[in-house]
């Protein structure tokens, strides 16, 4: 029997999940929001998103704060912050059935595998966001610029079901692209994840204009670039070296945007340094690479966040 969806679950309704979901939900699938800070205003007054793709208003939306209440769907989004991920065994396995898939769209390398100790692996879906979105108010999200995604199984090989589940969110007006090999797709989105979340944090606070702006910085960007590529080639992940320059590109007319890993730190909440920094260093070094940009990189995130506190 062909799988397909017609109920969803979104596990953490940020500013991702929450974009995501509610195009989904604009479409008229069954989408199911599990929140936390947004759960009155959600529940009072919708989802409002402003969007380059066309705005649109939810004033009624399924919105829960406990994923027993939920109950089992066909697709579960975890779009939730990899630091929350230690609460994964308690709430997806209310919203499984036999053929439930769990597709996660969070940031950096290992949120797959750790899903991997509660899922079965062939149920397993990675998914990478290249877009820029923020939350601006409760229940209010805005849409600047991209909107592209990419989504992979786990373990790598054809599915009908990546297929599936991109054609599904194109008809949901998302640009989604099925792809055979999630590992490649996952370091591909380092080489900015790495490089701008990371330096916006680094330098205290500052948007991807600021970066770029400063041409010792733009270097810096760039030899981080260049490790992603080099650590991921030692893996057998072959990336092109042009995406060092698209990159940069691309992020040049997004003005003052605000990665995600900064909006974090300036709120003072936990960052995904794990997924997004620490994972990727490890399995450089396992494969026999160093990455001494990455590594001072990563010592002067820690210094600020001991500023911080």
């Amino acid at each position: 029997m062909k799988w397909d969806f017609n109920s969803v679950a979104i596990i953490g309704s940020g500013a991702i999940g929450l974009y995501y979901g509610g195009r989904l939900a604009e479409a008229g699938i069954d989408v199911r929001f599990l929140a936390r800070s947004d759960y009155d205003h959600l529940s009072k007054f919708g989802l409002k998103v402003e969007s380059i793709a066309g705005n649109f208003y939810l004033p009624n939306i399924s919105v829960y704060n406990k994923s027993e209440d939920i109950g089992p769907v066909d697709l579960v989004i975890v779009a939730w912050k990899a630091t929350a991920n230690d609460a994964l065994a308690c709430v997806l396995p209310p919203l499984m059935h036999a053929n439930t898939q769990v597709l996660t769209l969070q940031n950096g390398l290992g949120n797959c595998e750790r899903i991997a100790e509660i899922v079965d692996t062939d149920q397993i879906y990675g998914g990478l966001c290249f877009v820029c979105i923020n939350r601006i108010a409760h229940g209010t999200i805005r849409h600047s610029a991209g909107g592209r995604m990419t989504i992979g199984k786990f373990l790598n090989g054809d599915s009908d079901i990546v297929e599936t589940i991109a054609q599904r969110f194109k008809a949901a007006n998302i640009p989604a692209t099925a792809v055979n090999d999630l590992a490649k797709a996952q370091w591909e989105k380092l080489i900015w994840n790495i490089p701008f979340n990371g330096l916006a944090v680094a330098e205290g606070g500052v948007t991807t204009d600021v970066l770029l702006a400063n041409p010792i910085i733009e270097t810096e960007i760039r030899t981080l670039m260049q490790e992603v590529i080099t650590a991921a080639t030692a893996q057998g992940i072959l990336l092109d070296q042009s995406l060092i320059e698209s990159n940069i590109e691309r992020t040049r007319p997004m003005g003052p945007y605000q990665p995600s890993t900064m909006i974090d730190f300036i709120e003072g909440r936990e960052l995904e340094l794990g997924p997004i920094w620490q994972e990727p260093l490890r399995r450089a070094i396992a494969a026999g690479v160093e990455m001494p940009a990455l590594e001072k990189l990563l010592a002067k995130i820690q210094a600020q966040l001991a500023n911080r506190t």
